[in-house]
């Protein structure tokens, strides 16, 4: 087994039936709105804000990086809300919030983080980026 050293990324972390999700963008750019819409959906709370990364035999794990937020979620305007949350997930899918997809049909995308190339999605400004994703990390995307 190879592991290498972990780093705490300022991400949001969900996961769908084992499948996580990395949410990353600046303050202000909506990983935990995006992540709240997708817990509504049936995707399960692993970190917000704050996500410890390690990679480990080429594939990427994320979990929350400490106990006092675990299961702690930003509804802005509400609080800090209680959400039942896993201890980990391996990592399928990257959502860059800091960047808006223009293209109808965007071409695959990748990304690499700690070593591990990743399928990457940029933001998408509709009504149904959640359900897209969760579909997505349920059944893959078409090449």
């Amino acid at each position: 087994m190879t592991v290498a050293a972990s780093q705490i990324f300022h991400a949001t972390c969900v996961s769908v039936r084992g499948q996580g999700l990395l949410i990353t963008g600046p303050s202000g750019s909506g990983k935990s709105s995006l992540a709240l819409r997708m817990l509504t959906l049936g995707a399960q709370l692993v970190s917000d804000d704050r996500t410890l990364l390690w990679s480990e035999n080429g594939q990427l794990h994320a979990r929350c990086p400490a106990p006092e937020i675990a299961g702690l979620i930003e509804a802005r305007c509400i609080g800090i809300l209680r959400s039942p949350e896993i201890d980990s997930t391996k990592v399928a899918l990257v959502a860059d919030l800091a960047q808006v997809e223009i293209e109808r049909l965007p071409p695959l995308r990748r990304v690499t983080i700690l070593g591990c190339d990743l399928p990457l999605v940029l933001q998408v400004q509709n009504d149904h980026f959640p359900n897209a994703l969760m579909l997505y990390l349920r059944h893959g995307r078409q090449a």
